[in-house]
């Protein structure tokens, strides 16, 4: 038999690790940010710039991982998990993009899906977030 205050404890801690997870999802959407920006640095201005932004993906890819066992340990929607899916895949086609070497030149794909693996990263910390304010919300009604 379980009391109010176990069921509340279990609920606070489930809490804290989702917060953790929006936390990772930031830092995750800010690598990207970063590595956008330096993309473009080293475009139009410095190409010293590229080594930063190809330090940034090999920095940040392995937190994609982390956030898809993160995902399914924890209580989250399957919109957040599909997103959290999404993360690696789109990793790994921008991997494929510019290393595969074919006569379909994939390469001009490259930026799409890094802007796509932008978006679905904003849309990832947009959709924790609010699944964070409802739950807050729950938590202090009870």
């Amino acid at each position: 038999m379980t009391t109010n205050s176990e069921t509340s404890r279990d609920r606070t801690s489930t809490l804290w690790v989702q917060i953790g997870f929006y936390a990772a999802s930031i830092v995750f959407n800010l690598c990207l940010i970063a590595q956008l920006l330096t993309v473009g640095v080293a475009y139009f201005n410095d190409p010293a710039w590229w080594n930063i932004h190809v330090w940034l993906v090999r920095g940040y890819s392995g937190l994609s991982l982390v956030l898809l066992g993160w995902a399914f340990i924890v209580p989250f929607s399957n919109k957040v998990r599909s997103l959290t899916v999404s993360l690696p895949v789109l990793l790994g086609l921008q991997f494929a993009s510019i290393h595969l070497k074919t006569p379909l030149h994939l390469e001009v794909l490259h930026p799409l899906i890094g802007f796509t693996l932008l978006y679905v990263s904003s849309s990832l910390v947009h959709r924790v977030s609010r699944s964070l304010s409802s739950k807050h919300i729950e938590a202090e009604a009870v």
